[in-house]
């Protein structure tokens, strides 16, 4: 197997920006919005969901360009940034807060996460992203590298298949406030909300991909690869 160049000029700043997409969607998650009405009805969406797939995005453009041994260190980075993100977190809101300071409440409102959803997205992250690139890059070889599209959108419709199925049910299950009906209906919807988004970003995934291997003269098949998520070499 090929060791990973060291002269790449663009891999570190993506890998920052996948862990800072990251970051951010995690801030974040807890928010919701509203893109659209129809005869007074509104249509929230959390705000995770619109945010969320720029990270599969990423991922697609690592493994298709890079390979599948850099990403899955980008993968593992990931995990562990938050796990540390949330722990940080709930330490702060363990603390007592200064008397100076009267936003506690709202504070602690927003930023609250209940440990059985923060361990839920980072599995559900973690299996899906894998999930994503190792879908494609067997995609890769199988296409001969031909029809970028078939890559991005599959990998991303088997990734996000996973990480819904991992997310919504250890996340929900069980909670009075979540019947199975209404777990189901979430799990739809934002399944078909994010492959919908990979969709729409395809022309522009597409610009951004070509480009980077003109710029990094890479263009990596994964023949040789160990495909084992937990070798980090």
């Amino acid at each position: 197997m090929s060791k990973i160049r060291r002269d790449y000029k663009y891999l570190p700043y993506i890998q920052a920006l996948f862990i800072t997409v990251l970051l951010i969607v995690n801030l974040v998650a807890a928010g919701k919005v509203t893109l659209f009405e129809f005869k007074q009805i509104s249509f929230p969406f959390g705000t995770g969901i619109l945010f969320f797939p720029i990270s599969y995005l990423i991922g697609d453009l690592l493994t298709e360009v890079y390979g599948y041994a850099p990403t899955r260190k980008v993968i593992w980075t990931g995990f562990g940034v938050l796990i540390l993100a949330n722990l940080m977190v709930q330490l702060i809101l363990l603390m007592p807060a200064a008397p100076s300071w009267p936003h506690q409440k709202a504070y602690q409102e927003v930023f609250a996460i209940s440990w059985r959803l923060a361990f839920a997205s980072i599995i559900a992250f973690s299996a899906g992203e894998f999930t994503n690139s190792f879908v494609l890059a067997k995609l890769k070889i199988l296409t001969n590298g031909a029809s970028l599209w078939i890559r991005t959108i599959g990998s991303t419709i088997c990734g996000e298949a996973i990480d819904t199925l991992i997310f919504y049910p250890l996340a929900f299950l069980g909670n009075p406030d979540f019947p199975l009906s209404l777990i189901y209906s979430l799990m739809i919807i934002n399944y078909m909300c994010k492959i919908l988004w990979e969709v729409l970003a395809t022309p522009l995934t597409y610009l951004v991909i070509n480009w980077l291997k003109k710029s990094e003269h890479e263009d990596h098949f994964d023949r040789q690869t160990d495909f084992n998520p937990f070798k980090l070499t």
